[in-house]
């Protein structure tokens, strides 16, 4: 079941992975008598009759409180539908530490637009389109729904190409013709040209949108592999602008391994739990950052399917080169842990 068994530093990548945000008053949506935005209002719809998906919406993360684009795998036991030679070129990138996700070579990030963080909708009958910001670099994404079939023998692309229509109120989108070069997150799942995807998008109310996706490669997979999340609203922000223009360093981007400390047992089982933020960082949208959970397995402790790497008895490292403190009061109990968010921001996440 484990994944890595070193530890892993990341170098700057060209992606900026970092949360920022812009103050910015939203105008013309719904607001309650206090002037925050109303969230529960009911979903807009345009003149078509149609639920208008348009807006700023930010996608979440696994169960384990990982950002899907860094792992799509809600659970460790999930790893068992890729078959062999997939596993296989998944080993390899962990063991490259990433170094060759493309977006660090100034490439599109595929397949997984639909789980990227903040992205901006903008709906007209015949096209949808996707924008999406700093954290992969800025891009795009078009979804037809003029009625049009998706092609018989495309051209391969990073972006695969997308087709619509509606099912009552969900629309739901059949994306194929992807390119083999993408990966499907940053520790390094692949996908063969065969993939297919199809997302299913139901706006609920104003601020929250159910958002399904399955991913079905017979190459790669025994079986589909289905991710069921809740987009939300993001309002009184606005994107910011993601160019990649470090291209340059990527030859030297290295990773630097170390098998971590030894720590017994019974420390390790004391950090399994849940988590949640105590104190959000000022800006930050409701919920960006929501409760996870750490579990122990096979003497390693796991954020949803990746493992944390001990640097001391109390600090240790995640994937993509995060720390985490434990903290522990006067008699030796857990009260939670510090994790890195942003460049320039840590938060404290209280143990449940």
């Amino acid at each position: 079941m484990n994944r890595i068994t070193v530890a892993v530093t990341f170098c700057l990548c060209p992606a900026c992975l970092c949360a920022q945000w812009l103050p910015f008053k939203t105008p013309g949506i719904p607001r309650t008598a206090d002037g925050k935005p109303n969230l529960a209002a009911p979903t807009p719809r345009t003149p078509e009759g149609k639920p208008d998906l348009s807006g700023l919406w930010r996608a979440g993360m696994n169960a384990g409180g990982v950002p899907y684009i860094v792992d799509l795998i809600q659970d460790a036991k999930d790893e068992a539908i890729f078959k062999p030679a997939a596993k296989a070129v998944l080993q390899k990138r962990l063991a490259d530490l990433g170094r060759d996700w493309p977006p660090r070579h100034c490439l599109p990030v595929g397949p997984a637009h639909g789980l990227i963080g903040t992205y901006r909708i903008i709906q007209s009958p015949a096209v949808l389109a996707l924008l999406f910001n700093e954290e992969v670099g800025d891009d795009y994404r078009q979804i037809f729904l003029d009625g049009r079939e998706l092609p018989r023998d495309p051209n391969p692309t990073w972006r695969g190409y997308s087709v619509g229509h509606w099912e009552g109120d969900t629309l739901v989108v059949e994306t194929a013709g992807f390119n083999d070069r993408s990966w499907l997150d940053m520790a390094g799942h692949p996908h063969s040209e065969r993939l297919h995807v199809t997302e299913r998008f139901q706006r609920t109310d104003f601020g929250h949108m159910q958002f399904q996706v399955t991913l079905d490669d017979p190459e790669t997979m025994t079986r589909p592999l289905t991710i069921r999340e809740v987009i939300s609203y993001t309002p009184d922000t606005e994107m910011l602008e993601g160019v990649c223009e470090n291209e340059q360093d990527a030859p030297h981007l290295i990773g630097r391994m170390s098998p971590g400390v030894k720590v017994s047992p019974a420390i390790l089982a004391k950090y399994a739990g849940t988590y949640e933020m105590r104190d959000p960082v000022p800006g930050m949208p409701p919920g960006f950052l929501p409760p996870f959970t750490i579990s122990l397995t096979d003497g390693l402790l796991y954020v949803g399917a990746l493992p944390l790497i001990p640097q001391s008895e109390t600090t240790f490292q995640e994937f993509d080169g995060r720390l985490l403190e434990f903290s522990l009061d006067g008699s030796g109990a857990v009260t939670g842990l510090t994790r890195v968010i942003s460049d320039s921001e840590s938060g404290f996440f209280q143990k449940h």
